[in-house]
């Protein structure tokens, strides 16, 4: 691992064990999610980035846990939405004039701690440790489309995000941070690393059910004004 990589690593974890407790919740708020030991949560994790100069999407899906709505662990799955012009070199064998595509995807387990919360707004810091396959498609000038080895990859992602409560069980949030390549040759680690943002939209699944269950109007404000 290199030096940047293990400055990334270990400033995100420390960052998110020494601010935890700084900011306590409100004495006042307590809110059907404040109150479970845990619950399920969905997540649709739309991340974009910059690589190789091009502004590319990475499409994900997460399922995790929350607890005590502080702290949320899970998984993801994320594919990129659209291959981008790699620069790495061709193989000896190819004429110069092949063109060559970059594509990977990747599953990631990540950790997320919630430093500041309101009843509709909070902000957190999140860490995403990931491995999938990277590999380059080769479009030679005669037709000819080949494809390189796979190579496995490995990801480290420190991002902090904001969220604003839409209704109880559902929110919408932004965030920004780095994807930081490690365990994986110079070459391809160029390519793969670069800021991240993104936006996501978050179903909290078990105040979701609460809702249905208890016959609770659906987009109800309760409990998120200030006033309530």
């Amino acid at each position: 691992m290199n030096k940047a990589a293990k400055k990334i690593l270990v400033g995100s974890l420390g960052g998110v064990l020494l601010a935890g407790p700084a900011v306590a919740q409100s004495a006042d708020y307590a809110t059907d999610s404040a109150q479970l030991h845990r619950r399920p949560v969905f997540q649709l994790d739309v991340r974009n980035s910059i690589l190789n100069r091009r502004y590319v999407t990475l499409l994900g899906l997460k399922l995790g846990v929350e607890w005590r709505g502080r702290v949320r662990t899970g998984i993801g799955v994320y594919l990129l939405s659209s291959p981008i012009p790699s620069r790495q070199p061709l193989p000896a064998e190819l004429p110069a004039t092949t063109r060559s595509e970059l594509r990977f995807r990747y599953v990631a387990g990540y950790g997320e701690y919630v430093l500041i919360r309101t009843r509709r707004w909070e902000m957190s810091s999140q860490l995403q440790l990931g491995v999938g396959k990277s590999y380059s498609r080769f479009f030679v000038p005669d037709g000819t489309i080949l494809r390189s080895p796979k190579e496995t990859i490995w990801l480290a992602e420190p991002t902090v995000a904001g969220q604003m409560r839409v209704f109880r069980w559902f929110s919408v949030g932004t965030g920004l941070g780095w994807r930081q390549p490690v365990f994986v040759p110079r070459n391809l680690q160029r390519e793969l690393n670069g800021p991240v943002f993104y936006g996501r939209a978050k179903v909290s699944l078990g105040d979701l059910y609460k809702t249905l269950r208890f016959k609770r109007r659906l987009f109800s404000q309760t409990g998120l004004r200030a006033d309530d």
